[in-house]
């Protein structure tokens, strides 16, 4: 499989003026998580959509909580795959609901169904709560494919954007630790793979290049993993930060997806290529001029169109070809 490492292209001030006006309005995340929630859910059942999904709900592995799961019927099922996916939002914000205009873009997109997973939010529920609901799932489908009526887990595609994709590929590495079945493809949109999002002391350019004029600060990628992991020491593990992680063999063939314009592209670019290092089929592709977030963008939006573009050539690749 491809891999593509782009330089970052010099942004010239006015195409950084423009871009800026695409920026979400500053909020102070540790108190304003609440306000942003409910704005998400507005937003997403503004206009409203015929659709065809299924809710349901899983038992939580110590039976204490359910877990509720969106399932979304394209139009047209065009492939056999089930996409499992975890919605983004710095772990603290998003759900399936304000998820939905965007999962109903991935199932007629791609011609899959997708199942949306609407896993426990910090700081109600701090790391690992989120997680443990992620591998829930994903175990379960795992180990009964049947159950999404697939085949066999092969046919089991992990799918996230942003703290989602953080999910995806931290429960993948889970799933090989465990020795358990594993998904045949991953599709990661801008994760987040690393602990440090400070400008003076990130090992990663953009960082410092565009952690300050758009759609995501380095101050809210902050507040949203200390929400997220309290304790300081937590952060750096690598089921927080996989990046941290010494092992990344055995992973699903993978697809990463980077936004150019997103503080957090170098450090998933990183990522990809540590994968590819240890083994495993990845391609990394970058989308030009694109902001953080941009899977949730309006279906005519250029970067949304690439990104599919890209996803749907990685979807009818062969899975679990020879490794490079």
């Amino acid at each position: 499989m491809g891999t593509d490492h782009p330089t970052h292209r010099p942004v010239s001030r006015l195409a950084r003026a423009v871009m800026s006006l695409f920026a979400a309005p500053r909020v102070n995340m540790r108190e304003d998580y609440e306000k942003v929630r409910r704005l998400q859910r507005q937003m997403a059942a503004l206009p409203a959509m015929r659709y065809h999904d299924l809710d349901r709900e899983v038992r939580s592995a110590d039976g204490g909580h359910s877990i509720p799961v969106r399932v979304f019927e394209p139009s047209a099922v065009r492939r056999d795959e089930v996409l499992l996916f975890f919605h983004g939002g710095g772990w603290v914000t998003g759900d399936i609901d304000s998820y939905t205009p965007a999962c109903l873009t991935m199932a007629e997109f791609t011609g899959a169904v997708v199942a949306s997973v609407d896993y426990r939010l910090a700081p109600e529920y701090p790391f690992p709560a989120g997680l443990e609901d992620c591998h829930r799932i994903a175990r379960l489908l795992l180990d009964e494919p049947d159950i999404a009526g697939v085949a066999d887990p092969s046919r089991i595609v992990m799918v996230g954007d942003s703290a989602g994709a953080n999910l995806a590929a931290v429960t993948n590495l889970m799933l090989r630790e465990e020795h358990s079945a594993m998904p045949g493809r991953q599709v990661l949109l801008y994760p987040v793979t690393h602990w440090d999002h400070d400008p003076q002391t990130s090992p990663f350019a953009s960082v410092r290049e565009h952690g300050a004029d758009y759609r995501l600060t380095n101050t809210e990628v902050q507040d949203y993993l200390e929400l997220y992991a309290p304790d300081p020491a937590q952060r750096r593990s690598p089921r927080v930060s996989p990046l941290m992680a010494t092992d990344l063999s055995g992973q699903p063939d993978t697809l990463l997806i980077s936004a150019e314009l997103d503080l957090l592209c170098d450090e998933g670019e990183a990522y990809g290529r540590r994968l590819q290092e240890a083994g495993n089929r990845v391609r990394i592709h970058r989308v030009p001029g694109a902001l953080h977030g941009f899977i949730t963008l309006p279906r005519f939006a250029r970067p949304l169109r690439e990104a599919y573009e890209q996803i749907n050539a990685f979807l009818d690749e062969d899975a679990g070809g020879e490794r490079p």
